[in-house]
């Protein structure tokens, strides 16, 4: 399948105004049905706040089947790993207790480089940047966002680019997670861990041996808009190590370039079938009514 057919019918990689996205939950549902997507995850960054809302819009589209899921960010030396958690098992009262003290931390994270840019130069209030981020969890692109509105920077990538990424002189620090420590979480509340955009991860093929021993399930191959030889090499990797290959859009409806909507890139039908399976086998349900094929 190619990751540029314009009929993709399964988006694994979705966020919302809960965490950095422009669309509601309720108006991410509407566009994937608007779309012809049939199966799909809302994957937040270290949050599940926008699950409900989102199965309770999607009861009024039956061709559409969500599943909750989440994006976890994980550090390596010189870089960062983020990890989806698909079927999750959101409500669990110790995941939401983790998700609150990381959500705590986005918000010291962000103060400090608030405090940082006003050294450079570039003051900006808080309430501003709250402002930005509305009912959604502090991260570094509202403070991105808040940049540009005050004219410092022409976009959010430049922002990003020149200040707040790992080696800019506004990036702060968060609390540590390490990728096995993101799967070992996920697997924890019964969900399948998969690694994100791998094209980004340093040092990849070292890397996928150890994320395997702690229980990788799956690894982004259809993702966005990877061209052909790089989902290839990817999807000889995922074979390799018996990986699930996912995908989706990575979706936040800035309109940024480069950016795509949800039924532009993703797997096949037939990986969310077997994701399916698996999620059932690890919580010891029965099985999919129609046999998936892996």
């Amino acid at each position: 399948m190619s990751p540029l057919s314009p009929l993709s019918k399964v988006d694994l990689h979705l966020h919302t105004t809960v965490s950095d996205g422009r669309l509601t939950p309720r108006q991410l549902v509407q566009l994937l049905a608007k779309n012809g997507v049939r199966y799909a995850a809302i994957t937040d960054h270290d949050t599940t706040a926008g699950l409900d809302e989102a199965f309770e819009e999607a009861k009024a589209h039956p061709g559409l089947t969500l599943v909750p899921g989440i994006e976890l960010s994980a550090d390596v030396p010189g870089g960062e790993v983020h990890m989806l958690g698909l079927f999750l098992a959101y409500r669990d009262e110790e995941l939401q207790q983790t998700l609150v003290r990381f959500r705590e931390g986005r918000v010291g994270r962000a103060r400090g480089m608030l405090e940082r840019l006003a050294q450079l130069g570039m003051p900006l209030e808080w309430e501003q940047v709250q402002r930005t981020a509305g009912d959604a969890s502090v991260g570094r692109p509202h403070v991105a966002q808040a940049m540009v509105a005050k004219g410092y920077v022409a976009s959010t990538q430049e922002a990003f680019d020149r200040f707040l990424g790992r080696n800019g002189p506004a990036y702060v620090e968060r609390e540590k997670l390490t990728p096995e420590e993101a799967i070992a979480l996920v697997l924890r509340h019964q969900g399948l861990p998969v690694l994100a955009h791998p094209s980004y991860v340093t040092d990849l093929e070292k890397r996928l041996p150890s994320l395997c021993a702690a229980g990788l399930v799956g690894m982004e191959v259809f993702y966005k808009s990877y061209l052909p030889d790089m989902v290839g090499w990817l999807l000889r990797l995922a074979r390799q190590h018996n990986l699930v290959p996912c995908g989706g859009t990575d979706y936040h409806g800035m309109g940024t370039r480069g950016e795509v909507e949800p039924g532009t890139s993703g797997p096949p039908v037939e990986v969310f079938q077997h994701l399916e399976r698996l999620a059932l086998q690890r919580k010891g349900q029965a099985q999919p009514a129609t046999p998936a094929r892996s």
